[in-house]
């Protein structure tokens, strides 16, 4: 079977919104996907404020939100379809929305984006709120790509996301996928203050030294020796790093340097823990914004050579739509009532098929 849909994805970095049309082709229970057209529609600053402030209004004003979010992503996929001439060679859309508040342990996920509003926009079936059955089943809902680490991306034995939050699918033996730490979120709000959208390359990070009087504080959280399955809120990401990324007692460099240090150090730090043996040559598939800040894909590989895991960059299409891609994927799998969220990642209490399914025309 061949499928042609357009997968979404909005990160908790806020850089945009991740448009990614894609051929997937399933034979004898073999997948495989190629990206025809990607596209990151960058966000206003006025997006930026409301989905940054959405936690905190009102629930009329939210609810409002909720529904012009959806209307706006079926306004820019309409354009993105426009622009690729892309008219009557769609399936349909799976939409992740952008997550406002995940709290897994209340059984509570929320994406942004009302999928019906999505669908009466965009004249298109959409698929919405894929990670909703799986934290109702008491699961994480998070990460949600696992399902296409193992269909699209089974060649790697670990799987590297380096978006707003760091997160890591081990593709072998007892598979296991988790939220890591803080990644890109806070190393944004770190170079906003010198009036940068990012660090390019990780070049001011790699001009300052490590501020060693804080190292074992950031690194005192019981998250990180927690096993999984287990998963952050951007709240929660940030939180264990507000004090230091917002303290003007050190320079940006030395506050980027030093996050990029603590990334580094508790990714190198869980794939000791889950790998059962780190004799073994591995690969180790590194996407997500991240994957471009060259500063930190060097310290990663420094630090994970003694575990014989050699970190691989894929092409930046894959680098930039990974996320999106596995969307459609997930999509399709809901799409043809199989499970696409797998109970043994995230603890819920049975494997599941999440997503809900809208009529556009």
């Amino acid at each position: 079977m061949v499928y042609h849909v357009i997968g979404l994805m909005s990160g908790s970095s806020l850089d945009g919104l991740d448009i990614c049309y894609a051929q997937y082709e399933e034979i004898r229970g073999k997948w495989s996907a190629q990206i025809l057209a990607s596209e990151c529609v960058a966000y206003s600053e006025e997006w930026q404020r409301n989905l940054q402030a959405a936690t905190t209004m009102a629930v009329p004003d939210f609810l409002r939100l909720h529904t012009a979010y959806g209307r706006y992503t079926g306004e820019q996929v309409r354009a993105f379809i426009e622009r690729n001439d892309l008219e009557h060679k769609v399936h349909f859309v799976a939409s992740h929305g952008h997550t406002i508040m995940h709290d897994p342990l209340a059984k509570t996920s929320f994406q942004l984006g009302d999928g019906a509003s999505v669908a009466a926009t965009l004249g298109l079936p959409v698929i919405s709120d894929l990670r909703a059955m799986d934290v109702a089943l008491g699961g994480q809902g998070a990460p949600i790509v696992p399902i296409g680490d193992k269909l699209l991306f089974g060649d790697y034995a670990l799987l590297l996301n380096l978006g707003g939050i760091a997160n890591i699918t081990l593709n072998e033996g007892q598979r296991l996928a988790f939220d890591i730490c803080v990644a890109n979120q806070a190393l944004n709000a770190v170079a906003a203050k010198a009036g940068l959208l990012y660090d390019e390359g990780g070049k001011l990070a790699a001009s300052g030294k490590l501020v060693s009087s804080v190292w074992d504080t950031l690194c005192a959280y019981d998250y990180y020796s927690a096993e999984a399955p287990k998963s952050l809120s951007n709240e929660q990401a940030m939180e264990m790093v507000a004090a230091f990324t917002n303290s003007n007692d050190h320079s940006i460099e030395d506050r980027l340097h030093t996050l990029v240090q603590l990334i580094a150090a508790q990714i190198t730090a869980a794939v000791t823990r889950i790998l059962p043996d780190t004799d073994i040559p591995r690969r180790m598939l590194v996407t997500g914004g991240g994957a471009f800040n060259e500063y930190l894909i060097s310290v990663l590989q420094h630090q994970l050579a003694p575990l014989r895991v050699a970190v691989e960059i894929p092409d930046a299409a894959v680098v930039q739509n990974k996320e999106a891609l596995v969307m459609g994927l997930i999509g399709i799998l809901r799409w043809r009532e199989e499970a696409n969220v797998e109970a043994s990642t995230t603890g819920a209490s049975r494997d599941s098929i999440g997503g809900a399914y809208w009529m556009g025309a």
